[in-house]
């Protein structure tokens, strides 16, 4: 018998008497409550925008997706440039309307193939490109005037820029028919990816030179896109990421005028990417706050083209918040957070795979990761909403709280004299790096829950099969087609080239790097290198004569992990009463090199282990980046430590790792022990343990349990 529906009464009581939940604090420092009224966002002031008008905060464009969708993009680079071009037809075959190019970290540092430097890097994680020919071969019969190409460039970025132009020559392509972004975004390198030639004042005039370049011939292509997707993934919040990411966009946006390019031929060109974490709400905030606070940075150069004040995004899904054990539920993360950045409105998006914890993506896993866009796109029906969460208590609020505290964050870099000298003092370096170490110990501590890591684990790790390169076979193809462009070209005219480009770079240099001191354009002159085929390498040599490679300073924060941790945190106060055994054993406390190798920048858990190791009570030294085998070898010798400590992310762990054994095994100080940590796929670990090392330790892997297990063994040593 159907009821009357006007007839039911709902009985609240119970629900009435209920104690409400205190609020939680996040890692921005904002305090979620339990429920939202009207009341929550009295004062925001953002309320009233809509799409399409500046500030812009519910989206750049006034029909957002419902007349044009986002656009898929699949970051994607691997092995030869041959392979990579195979793969990228199968992925625009299948739905895919866009290209963005990942590159190997050799290409990244301005190093050809052949270098000694680069032998377990080359072809690992992104494709290795050191002439025209490569680039010519990325994109054989991809039709560059119709289709968009984002790369991913900073280091190398003028030879890099140079090929595609050149590449586009050779398919009969004007220069000014060419559509996409180049990174192009040095400064965020100096905080945390760390794939920098040049120091910072010359970096920035080469970002002055491409600005310039693309401002005037390439009106389809934008020539920076300033990243926050690094800080993400190097620890940041989502309040510091959107600071410092608008605080580098402020600088280039200065440096850009200061060049003489107008704020509105500049500013609409400026694009920017950010990181998708597992914060869905705050991520979905993130973007609508970015586009408000851009607004209201680039409306004091007084702009009269109100599309100035657009803020542009494209997005990316976590690979930190990605986890090695039962990879498939890595599906769900990425569905969250690809969700986030289409309710937040962005203008293009790349969905991580879910083996990307521990290897390149396969083609299976690729498929899944750009289907879960067309899935969103084509079956939820979210694409007939402008700005579905618009008018939601609790997001609104969100999108205020971030407006405030990122505006104070990006306040306190303008008072150190703007991002480049902010990081000349290494504050924001240090700020995200902190932020790093205490995620980590509140995940260690179980406060926060990572599903079959620290919580709901499951019985059995499951293990899936992982693409592998094989990165000698790259390198030798690499070096064939090295000496056969040498072989072929004239090399007159090469010497001449690289010559006008260290001339350019002296003038520059003598002229304290002033934005229009050039007597002609950097990008130009390595566009003339590019046709007569100067290599990447050369290239980038010929600039670092003048300008000198980058050093980082060495520098580690303590006392941010133990204090996050709680002090009855067993595992925390066993590693460190083991400490004190060793100490009253030995006389002294455990030593340990905390190395990168190879070319890989990505020091995030290194820095986070070095700093944990610390509060436990090791004797902690960090090793410069970018070390050979050889070198971490000589450097853990001369500071006599007991234990060499390795992060690897990049899959040189096969080949860099044997090196390292081998190198100690001939100084006769196989005493040492040797530890391999990071992003290592499970079915390595036995090989790594044949080579030589002592341990290994997988993505997930608790930093107190690890550090017991180094102590036991130390004692047992000792024993």
């Amino acid at each position: 018998m159907r009821k009357n529906l006007q007839n039911i009464k709902l009985d609240t009581t119970g629900l009435q008497k209920q104690e409400a939940p205190k609020s939680v604090d996040t890692a921005e420092g904002i305090s979620i409550q339990s429920h939202y009224t009207a009341k929550a966002i009295e004062t925001a002031k953002h309320l009233d925008f809509a799409a399409g008008i500046p500030p812009y905060l519910r989206g750049p464009y006034s029909t957002m997706y419902t007349q044009k969708p986002w656009t898929i993009r699949q970051y994607a680079g691997f092995s030869t440039a041959a392979e990579s071009n195979t793969f990228y037809k199968r992925n625009l075959a299948a739905g895919q309307n866009a290209l963005s190019v990942a590159f190997d970290l050799a290409t990244h540092r301005g190093y050809d193939s052949d270098h000694e430097r680069v032998i377990g890097d080359v072809g690992k994680a992104g494709v290795a490109i050191d002439t025209v020919e490569d680039m010519i071969a990325l994109f054989s019969g991809i039709p560059l005037d119709s289709i968009s190409v984002s790369m991913t460039m900073n280091g190398a970025i003028l030879p890099i820029l140079a090929f595609y132009i050149v590449a586009a020559e050779a398919q009969d392509i004007p220069v000014s028919a060419l559509a996409g972004t180049i990174q192009n975004d040095i400064l965020k390198e100096f905080m945390v990816r760390n794939t920098y030639i040049y120091p910072p004042a010359p970096s920035m005039a080469i970002v002055a030179d491409i600005l310039k370049y693309t401002s005037t011939y390439m009106p389809k292509f934008n020539g920076i896109s300033i990243s926050g997707y690094h800080m993400l993934e190097a620890g940041a919040s989502c309040d510091i990421e959107l600071a410092y990411t608008l605080a580098d966009g402020l600088e280039y946006l200065r440096t850009g005028i200061n060049a003489g390019i107008p704020v509105d031929t500049l500013a609409p060109r400026l694009s920017f990417f950010w990181g998708i974490g597992m914060n869905h709400f705050m991520e979905i905030a993130k973007l609508r706050a970015a586009r408000v606070l851009w607004a209201k940075i680039v409306k004091q150069f007084q702009p009269e083209n109100p599309k100035s004040l657009a803020l542009r995004a494209h997005c990316q899904t976590s690979g930190w918040s990605l986890t090695a054990q039962d990879p498939h539920t890595n599906i769900a993360r990425t569905t969250v957070e690809a969700m986030a950045a289409v309710f937040g409105g962005t203008q293009s998006l790349h969905t991580n795979a879910l083996d990307e914890a521990m290897a390149l993506p396969t083609d299976a896993s690729a498929r899944i990761a750009r289907n879960t866009q067309l899935y969103i796109l084509k079956e939820t029906q979210i694409t007939k909403t402008i700005d579905p969460w618009g008018g939601s208590f609790y997001v609104e609020k969100l999108t205020h709280d971030l407006i405030q505290k990122s505006w104070q964050l990006l306040q306190d870099i303008e008072r150190l004299g703007g991002m480049t000298k902010a990081i000349a003092t290494g504050k924001p370096k240090a700020k995200i790096e902190a932020a790093a170490a205490k995620k980590q110990a509140k995940i260690d501590a179980g406060e926060d829950i990572i599903v079959g890591v620290n919580a709901f684990n499951a019985e059995k790790a499951h293990l899936i099969s992982t693409l592998e390169i094989d990165t000698e076979a790259v390198r030798l193809e690499q070096i064939k087609r090295l000496k056969t462009v040498k072989a072929q070209r004239n090399n007159a005219k090469v010497k001449e080239a690289l010559a006008k480009l260290t001339k350019a770079a002296e003038t520059l240099k003598s002229n304290a790097y002033k934005t229009n001191a050039a007597p002609t354009n950097l990008l130009q002159l390595t566009i003339n290198a590019a046709r007569v085929r100067a290599t990447l390498g050369e290239i980038s040599n010929a600039l670092e004569q003048v300008f000198g490679r980058h050093e980082a300073p060495v520098a580690l924060a303590s006392g941010v992990y133990k204090t996050t941790l709680k002090d009855n945190n067993s595992a925390f106060n066993k590693a460190k009463a083991l400490v004190e055994r060793l100490i009253a054993e030995t006389g002294r406390p455990p030593k340990i090199l905390v190395s990168k190798i190879g070319q890989d920048g990505h020091d995030r858990g290194a820095k986070v282990i070095a700093t944990a190791y610390t509060d436990i009570g090791f004797k902690v030294e960090m090793a410069p980046l970018f070390l050979t085998p050889k070198e971490v070898t000589r450097l853990a010798l001369e500071k006599d430590v007991d234990v060499l400590g390795i992060s690897s992310q990049v899959a040189g762990h096969k080949t860099l790792i044997p090196q390292v054994v081998k190198a100690l095994e001939s100084q006769n100080r196989s005493d040492i022990m040797v530890i391999v940590g990071g992003v290592i796929p499970k079915k390595d670990y036995s090989f790594l343990k044949d080579a030589g090392a002592a341990a290994v330790f997988g993505p997930g892997s608790k930093i107190s349990d690890t550090a017991i297990h180094i102590l036991e063994k130390l004692l047992a040593l000792n024993a």
